[in-house]
């Protein structure tokens, strides 16, 4: 499985319109983009653990948009529907970090980990 993470923190002045232009843009890429296996997008959770004071950004929001494979995810990255996505999510971050994982069930992921 493929999963396409982007964390990111919305422009302080990004007005109610914008905001929902973004979300409104998101919802449409997931009902017309074929490859995508499930969308999830949520606020970051913060306890007050230790460990988040290592945290040397501070992203709020977290999407993961999942695809079977390579394929899924070139579909989604050339379909129309997310280049009007990423017209909207690019005007609308002062910062952000997106990244492409393939992932493996379990601890198969970290065999390839512990062999470098």
């Amino acid at each position: 499985m493929i999963a396409h993470v982007v964390l990111f923190r919305p422009r302080r002045d990004l007005s109610v319109d914008r905001r929902r232009a973004l979300a409104a843009a998101f919802e449409a890429a997931v009902q017309q983009i074929p490859s995508i296996r499930r969308a999830r997008v949520g606020r970051r959770l913060v306890l007050g653990r230790a460990s988040e004071a290592l945290t040397r950004a501070d992203y709020p929001y977290m999407a993961i948009i999942e695809f079977d494979d390579r394929d899924g995810l070139t579909a989604y990255l050339e379909h129309p529907a997310h280049k009007q996505l990423a017209a909207q999510f690019f005007g609308a971050f002062e910062d952000a970090l997106i990244c492409d994982v393939e992932l493996a069930d379990g601890t198969a992921g970290l065999a390839e980990f512990s062999r470098q």
